[in-house]
């Protein structure tokens, strides 16, 4: 079974990203799922999703964690299980990790992940899937916060938009605070296939990917061929 994974660098819902991530199903309209958790599934946040998807050969599904019994008929493993794809959106990683793991959704994406269900997302939706990474998701500093360990590598969102990130994010992978991992620009992204890169694909020859390691003392940022799409 081929476990598929697409990250990008930023947490806006964008057009291209989308459609190529439902190419990848293989199928005439899949059933992609948006888990906006991050952002306490902020309702704007959902609107616009739903807004994106119109113009795309998809069924949109919205996965919300803030809900009761009362108005929530299916279970979310009901809900994940129906699923060709599942993408995360961005905000407070840190947040969003401990409610899946409340809620066992922690376990319900792994299981969906081996069955061959693609996993996605950006921001927080991205680094969610690897070992560790760093997050703003704490007061008054970035610090690092581990992942899900999809991708046993670290990562490393928004590369190109904040001037605190790349230099932080050499950083700790020079003092082994992180491993060797990958790192997105905000328009770019990496399609793995169990767990090694498969493509880079990016909306403008501006943005890019890396892989980012350690040799010889030494930072070495390795960008990654890719190709742009519209």
């Amino acid at each position: 079974m081929k476990k598929h994974l697409l990250v990008y660098g930023s947490g806006r819902h964008r057009i291209p990203f989308l459609r190529f991530l439902a190419q990848l199903t293989e199928k005439e309209n899949p059933n992609i799922c948006f888990l906006p958790t991050a952002t306490a599934d902020d309702k704007d946040y959902i609107i616009a999703f739903y807004e994106v998807c119109k113009g795309l050969s998809i069924n949109p599904h919205v996965l919300k964690v803030w809900i009761n019994s009362y108005d929530q008929q299916e279970t979310f493993e009901e809900i994940i299980s129906k699923m060709d794809a599942i993408v995360v959106g961005g905000g407070n990683t840190l947040n969003m990790l401990a409610i899946w793991k409340a809620q066992g959704i922690d376990i319900l994406l792994k299981q969906a992940y081996d069955r061959g269900c693609i996993m996605a997302g950006g921001s927080a939706g991205s680094l969610c899937w690897f070992n560790a990474g760093t997050t703003d998701s704490r007061p008054k500093e970035l610090s690092i916060v581990k992942g899900m360990s999809f991708i046993n590598k670290s990562h490393c969102p928004h590369y190109n938009s904040e001037k605190s990130r790349r230099p932080l994010y050499h950083k700790n992978i020079m003092e082994g605070k992180l491993t060797d991992g990958y790192a997105c620009d905000d328009r770019s992204a990496i399609h793995f296939i169990n767990e090694k890169v498969e493509k880079s694909v990016s909306l403008d020859e501006q943005n890019c990917s890396y892989y980012v390691y350690l040799k010889d003392n030494m930072i070495v940022e390795e960008k990654l061929v890719s190709s742009i799409i519209t």
